[in-house]
Order: C-alpha cells, then sequence, then structure tokens
C-alpha cells in the first residue's frame, strides 16, 4: 500500500490532483479556525472549556459534527457543509414531488446542472437561516446554556450582526466552492471530502478526552471496539446483491447489438447515511420545544414528559424513538430513489430481462421484492451503528462526539472506500498496483 502511494505521488498529473485536494483541506482548515468579525474570542474559549461541544442537549449536534468544532467557534465556516446537504436532501425529494424537477432529471446533463443550480440558491438560503439563528442563540446566552459570558463584542450593535451572519452565509458559499473544486481538478468527490475532513477534526481531541478522563483501560476498549466497528461498516457497505439481467441479440441495420450479460448492484445499505440524518433532525425538534418554553415557570405536562425522555440520549424512549425513525426513513428514502417499475421499463425498453422473469410487471415485483429483503438488514444496521454513541453515552459516560459514533463512522467509511476506489481506478489505468492489492 506505501509502494502504491508512493508510485501515485511519482506520476505528474495524479500528484498534482493529490496536492490540490490537500491544499483544499488545508485552506478548509484554516477558515474553521478564523472567527468571524465581532465575536468575543477569549470569552468563547472560556466557555467552550465549561461546556463539551456536541453535547446531547444540544439542537444543533448534527451541524457541530459536520463542521468540525468549528460551529461553537463561531468561525468564518462555522455552518461547514451542513446547509448544502440540508438543501441536496430537499432537493432529492422536491424532485420525486415536483414534475418540473422530475422532467429536468430526465433531461441528463443539462437537467442535472439546473438542479445544481437551484441546490446552490437554496443553500444560500439556508446559511441565511442557520447563521441568523445561531447568531440569535449566541446574542441570548443560549449557545453554551451555563455560561454567563458575552460571545459577542456588541451584541446590541445591528450593523455587526448583519455583517457576522453575511460572512458566515459567504463562508458557506466558499466551502461549496472549495467542494466543487476538488470534484473538478482534484481526486474524489469535493463535498464529501469536506464532510471526511470535518468529522475527522475532533478525533484527536475526543480521543484524548476519553484517555485522561476515564484511564488507559477504557481508551484501549474503546480503540478495540472502533475498529471491530470499522470492519463490521466496510463489509456491509461493500456488500451488495448483483440482480443478473441478459440483453437479447437484436438487428440495427447492418449490425447486431445486445447479448451481453451484466447485473443490477443492490447494495445492502441503500440508503446510505441519510435515514441517520432525517432522524437525527427530527429528534432536535423535541429539544428545540424544551429550550423555548424553559425561561417558562410552570412548562406543562407535555413539555416535562418531552424534557424528561426525549432531550437526553439516555433514556429509553429516546432510544427507542431515534432506532424505530432510522428504520422508518430507511424504508422512505429507499422507495423514493430507486424505482422497480422505472428500471424493469427501461430493461424492456433496451431488450433486457432477468433470467427467469418476464419483463414488465413481473420484473418489478422481483425487484421490489429483492429489495425489500435487502432493506431490512441494512435498516437494522443503521439502527445499530447509529445507537453506539448513546450506548457509550449511558454506559460509560462518553459524550455524543464519541470518536466511533454511528454518524462518524458511516461518512468515515463510505468516503474512504470511495476516494479510494477513484484513486485505484487512475493507478490501475496506468498499469500500477492498486491500493486494494
Amino acid at each position: 500500500m506505501l509502494t502504491a502511494f508512493t508510485r501515485a505521488f511519482r506520476t505528474p498529473d495524479l500528484r498534482k490532483k493529490l496536492l490540490f485536494t490537500l491544499g483544499i483541506i488545508a485552506l478548509f482548515r484554516l477558515g474553521s479556525v478564523l472567527p468571524t468579525p465581532g465575536v468575543h474570542t477569549e470569552n468563547i474559549a472560556m466557555c467552550l472549556k465549561e461546556a463539551q461541544a456536541g453535547d446531547s442537549g444540544n439542537i444543533y449536534g448534527m451541524v457541530q459534527l459536520f463542521s468540525g468544532g468549528a460551529l461553537l467557534k463561531l468561525s468564518i465556516f462555522a455552518l461547514g457543509i451542513m446547509p448544502y446537504i440540508t438543501a441536496s436532501i430537499i432537493l432529492q425529494l422536491l424532485v420525486v414531488v415536483i414534475p418540473r424537477l422530475e422532467a429536468l432529471k430526465k433531461e441528463g446533463q443539462a437537467g442535472q446542472a439546473k438542479i445544481t443550480q437551484y441546490t446552490r440558491y437554496l443553500t444560500v438560503a439556508l446559511a441565511v437561516l442557520q447563521s441568523t439563528a445561531f447568531i440569535a442563540l449566541a446574542r441570548s446566552g443560549q449557545l453554551f446554556p451555563g455560561c454567563q459570558q458575552d460571545v459577542l463584542l456588541d451584541p446590541n450593535d445591528v450593523f455587526s450582526i448583519i455583517t457576522m451572519v453575511t460572512v458566515m452565509t459567504a463562508g458557506t458559499s466558499v466551502v461549496m466552492w472549495l467542494g466543487e473544486l476538488i470534484t473538478d481538478r482534484g481526486i474524489g468527490n469535493g463535498m464529501s471530502i469536506l464532510i471526511f475532513t470535518q468529522v475527522i477534526a475532533v478525533f484527536p481531541s475526543e480521543l484524548l478526552n476519553i484517555a485522561r478522563q476515564k484511564g488507559l483501560f477504557v481508551f484501549a476498549v474503546v480503540m478495540v471496539v472502533g475498529i471491530a466497528m470499522i470492519a463490521l461498516v466496510v463489509m456491509v457497505e461493500q456488500a451488495q446483491r448483483r440482480v443478473p439481467v441478459q440483453y437479447a441479440k437484436r438487428m440495427v441495420g447492418r449490425r447486431m447489438y445486445g447479448g451481453t450479460s451484466t447485473y443490477i448492484p443492490l447494495k445492502v445499505n441503500q440508503a446510505g447515511i441519510i435515514p441517520v440524518i432525517f432522524a437525527s433532525s427530527l429528534l432536535y425538534l423535541p429539544q428545540l420545544v424544551t429550550t423555548l418554553f424553559r425561561g417558562s415557570e410552570e412548562p406543562n405536562a407535555v413539555v416535562q414528559w418531552i424534557e424528561q425522555n426525549l432531550v437526553t440520549g439516555d433514556t429509553p424512549a429516546y432510544m427507542i424513538t431515534f432506532f424505530l425513525l432510522i428504520v422508518f426513513f430507511t424504508y422512505f428514502y429507499v422507495s423514493i430513489t430507486f424505482n422497480p417499475v422505472e428500471v424493469a421499463d427501461n430493461m424492456k425498453k433496451y431488450g433486457g430481462f432477468i433470467p427467469g422473469i418476464r419483463p414488465g410487471r413481473p420484473t418489478a415485483e422481483y425487484l421490489s421484492y429483492v429489495l425489500s429483503r435487502l432493506t431490512a438488514p441494512g435498516s437494522l444496521y443503521l439502527g445499530l451503528i447509529s445507537m453506539v454513541p448513546i450506548v457509550a453515552l449511558a454506559l460509560v459516560g462518553a459524550s455524543q462526539n464519541f470518536p466511533f459514533g454511528g454518524t462518524s463512522i458511516l461518512i468515515m467509511v463510505g468516503v474512504g472506500l470511495d476516494t479510494v476506489k477513484q484513486i485505484e481506478s487512475q493507478l490501475q489505468q496506468r498499469n500500477y498496483e492498486g491500493f486494494l492489492k
């Protein structure tokens, strides 16, 4: 593997792409530590010492994860890539609902470029909303519950607040641009690389905190469990059901086409990490309700029940709800992203069929049956992996930024495998030994 890395860097064009990607990552991390104008950096540092980033009571833990710890520092790239992820998910859902967007998707590259443009506009709008919300939390003192320090230099200056919102929104636009640069001129998918960078940025500090607070024995156990989880995730992420497809021979003019055999790869985890994001986002709503009513002297019984059962991750109600939401959203997302009827119609149109299955409706029913059988273990796998940080919080008292948490490890393994495969293909084109050999 080290020899393959050496040969990759000896290849001029591949070395240029790798160095360009590393340079963008370094620039991205630099923007994650540069404070936004109007922020009291010393007071923020004091508040960070008192409160752990991404605590289970935060209503912005997912954004904090995807910002690599930059959110609570109110840096230029504080929002990270989260507004773009949210916008992409919304557009994917709207493509199924709105006929105009569905027609654009079927237009090929030109239609996809138009949808990408809509995603950028929606990302900027979401960045404005999110930056305004976080600045409002910082101004009211709720960004760091329990910290009495003012994290803004002048909380009452409207011009300063507008400047901060503008800078953070512009930072999100720059992050989008950096991701597209990596995709065009670097190695791998740019947005995925940036997410990967932000997730692994908190790893050293989290491991060090566990070693200091829990001792070397707990640290060793965490490392062993983490390595086992990485192996499990790699195995499941690579697992797929290959449905064989045979294309009949047909004459077009004087030439014969078809007669080839291929397959439809159906992954066990067909939905990826999207169901975890959906479930986490939905479970932040009860936390938001309790935050809004926290100043009330006598909250009603419903708010009290929510605060006792759905705010902290160590309660049975929270764990069961989180697990069931992940299973539900896995089936939901797979159903809207993979259409067996459309796949069956396309196969029939080009003379393809599954051996032993008649084209048309029987093929669609067979694909739907196979997909449902695969989605069941895939949803259980996502639910169990995502429960790891919650169980760690309940058993060993680790924070929900547990380094080998479900969301973190799914992102790391998924992006890592995809990037290694792309470098592998680049090396194979030059007759080099691959990374996986």
